[in-house]
């Protein structure tokens, strides 16, 4: 049943097919001010072209941007083996890097490793606001331990196998900027492991002291492990809040899958949109089956989940009209038909330009996955006109703003382009006040002079303006204008000449 919605107005119950007459609701949203559980900081050493990369803070709204080979891909990937080492049943496996069958194979653990020195270790830190925070009790002194961040590092070795082994895993809690909770699990070089706090006194059962067990991945301290001491339950707590972080990240990777004539679908509710987006209509019709109902922010109409993505798709300028239906009553086979105007032919998704089918797994997984979600995406404008491209800082802006049963959906995405159009927009939003440049992080990556990636911040002030732009951010413009008068110059004058 229709219902009011936080402007006042009727939740809009509208189904496909998508008319002209359908109101767009507008770009423009109120300042974004996520402070909700989010990833807010990656730290990495030594992975792939990456020696270090520094503290990258992580926004609501974070876009990286780079040359080819500059080592914007890895960062993403690193997640990704991250999330799938998660959901291994395999304990012992303490990072892994893939086969045929998982989210992304980076080979061995030698190829991952920066300049293949096997003896260097590899480390990453990863920090985030757990929802609703954490909070944990030491059961002997009764002291309290609450904070609204997490913090993990750890460091991999290669073993004698040149297999990935863990050396150490600290946990921090911290409140702000204050540390409250730290623990360290770590080898010592004649392979034993210790567990120890300065700011938790932990305390060993009774009886024989048995030697701790290594850690299973490379988060979590085994159950054997922690029940050599009375009070050390709140560490599998802590490693519950890592997998839940890893679980809701998502990808999408620059390589889409093709437009087909027909999509298969029997019901299934998919994870995601699949890392080339081989799932999204499946997702869209699930999303609709469930009768999922989502706005662009507060002050805007509710849509049903294909009305919604069918109003983006008319807003970007792609298409005029979209319909996911079965090809027959009682059939699992689904068609995708578009219009590209008002006044054109209902065809097939395969019949159009090849950017609909491209632009549409990047449309839907950010307003698909759960919420709460991180979204990875690497080059979300491939195949788009420029005005396109522009136009998806918008879609982006509103999917960290969308809220869905009268709650906001905190969606964070991660963004690899290489489009100038994408950044002016964003920046004009900034201008604007549609969002604010504390919840924006824009980023460069570039080669050194020692051949190693480097990443540098750029500094988005409330104007919208870049205060540090790189030289030749998109190429040297001034170069080629110049050259291009030069080359005229010459041309008039040997027409003269003649």
């Amino acid at each position: 049943m229709p219902g009011p919605d936080e402007s006042g107005g009727d939740i809009r119950d509208t189904r496909l097919p998508l008319r002209l007459s359908l109101p767009s609701p507008s770009h423009h949203s109120a300042i974004v001010t996520n402070t909700n559980a989010m990833l807010t900081s990656l730290h990495i050493q030594n992975f792939k072209a990456w020696r270090d990369t520094g503290p990258v803070r992580l926004a609501p709204l974070t876009v990286i941007f780079g040359a080819n080979s500059a080592g914007k891909s890895s960062l993403g990937h690193l997640m990704l083996a991250l999330k799938q080492t998660v959901q291994s049943t395999d304990r012992r496996r303490a990072l892994h890097l893939g086969d045929g069958k998982s989210l992304i194979d980076l080979g061995t653990f030698a190829d991952c490793l920066h300049g293949h020195q096997s003896q260097n270790p590899l480390e990453f830190e990863l920090q985030w606001h757990p929802p609703g925070g954490f909070q944990t009790e030491d059961p002997i002194s009764r002291d309290s331990f609450r904070g609204d961040t997490i913090s993990l590092l750890t460091r991999l070795e290669a073993d004698a196998q040149a297999q990935a082994q863990v050396s150490s895993i600290r946990y921090r809690l911290m409140e702000g900027k204050q540390s409250k909770l730290e623990v360290d699990f770590s080898c010592s070089p004649q392979g034993e492991f210790a567990l120890e706090s300065s700011s938790y006194k932990l305390v060993k059962t009774q009886g024989r002291q048995w030697p701790l067990d290594a850690p299973e991945k490379f988060y979590r301290i085994s159950d054997a492990s922690r029940a050599r001491f009375q009070n050390a339950g709140f560490l599998s707590d802590l490693a519950l809040t890592a997998e839940e972080l890893l679980n809701r990240f998502y990808y999408l990777g620059p390589l889409r899958d093709h437009p087909r004539r027909t999509y298969q679908w029997s019901g299934d509710t998919p994870e995601d949109v699949g890392s080339k987006g081989e799932l999204t209509v499946s997702a869209i019709l699930a999303a609709d089956a469930q009768e999922r109902k989502l706005n662009r922010g507060p002050k805007h109409k509710y849509l049903l989940f294909q009305a919604f993505i069918a109003t983006w798709l008319k807003d970007l300028g792609v298409i005029d009209d979209f319909l996911v239906k079965p090809i027959a009553a009682g059939r699992k086979e689904y068609e995708v038909l578009v219009k590209t105007g008002s006044s054109t032919p209902e065809v097939k998704i395969t019949d159009v330009g090849f950017g609909v089918s491209q632009v549409l797994p990047a449309l839907v997984l950010p307003f698909y996955c759960p919420a709460n979600s991180i979204v990875w995406m690497e080059q979300p404008e491939i195949h788009l006109h420029p005005q396109v491209q522009a136009e998806l800082a918008d879609v982006f802006i509103s999917a960290t703003t969308a809220r869905e049963n009268h709650k906001g959906r905190n969606i964070q995405l991660i963004v690899e382009s290489h489009s100038e159009h994408f950044l002016n927009r964003l920046q004009r939003r900034i201008a604007e006040g549609v969002i604010s440049s504390d919840n924006v992080a824009v980023y460069f990556c570039r080669k050194n002079k020692s051949g190693e990636a480097d990443m540098e911040p750029l500094e988005v002030n409330m104007f919208g303006d870049i205060e540090n732009w790189p030289e030749n951010f998109f190429g040297n413009e001034m170069e080629d204008l110049t050259a291009r008068t030069v080359a005229a110059a010459k041309k008039k004058i040997a027409q003269q000449i003649k």
